[in-house]
């Protein structure tokens, strides 16, 4: 059973008025083995130069193979038997994984990704160029 939530009663006036360091500060520490990642935004045009409709725009965003990896749990890449060479990737990294991979959030109009450790399929050092077959 679902209980009602009145919107207007909530203050949203400190997040919407917020400086960019609080901002900063209101994006989640990803707890034990996650990692937190954003998506790269997609590009407004096509190399012909022709303009890409919003919608075309929006899905290339959320089906990106691509995202970068912002911060890293505690317990990210400690499990020796799943990674005996060490952690994938490092936080600044551009990773490789599956589209749809993770716990989709936005944050002030920005998306971002709650990924497990083990869904980094690749590092990428200039992921310009790469999209979704």
């Amino acid at each position: 059973m679902m209980t009602e939530f009145d919107v207007q009663a909530v203050d949203l006036s400190g997040i919407l008025n917020a400086t960019a360091e609080e901002k900063a500060k209101q994006v989640p520490d990803p707890a034990t083995f996650y990692l937190l990642c954003v998506l790269p935004e997609a590009e407004e045009e096509y190399e012909s130069g022709l303009a890409k409709a919003g919608q075309t725009m929006h899905y290339e965003e959320i089906l990106s193979p691509v995202l970068f990896v912002v911060k890293m749990g505690p317990d990210a890449f400690k499990d020796t038997k799943r990674f005996p060479s060490g952690p994938s990737c490092k936080t600044g990294d551009f990773v490789l994984v599956r589209p749809n991979t993770g716990t989709r959030i936005k944050i002030h109009g920005k998306e971002f990704r709650l990924i497990n450790d083990d869904s980094v399929e690749a590092v990428v050092q200039d992921p310009r160029g790469i999209t979704r077959a």
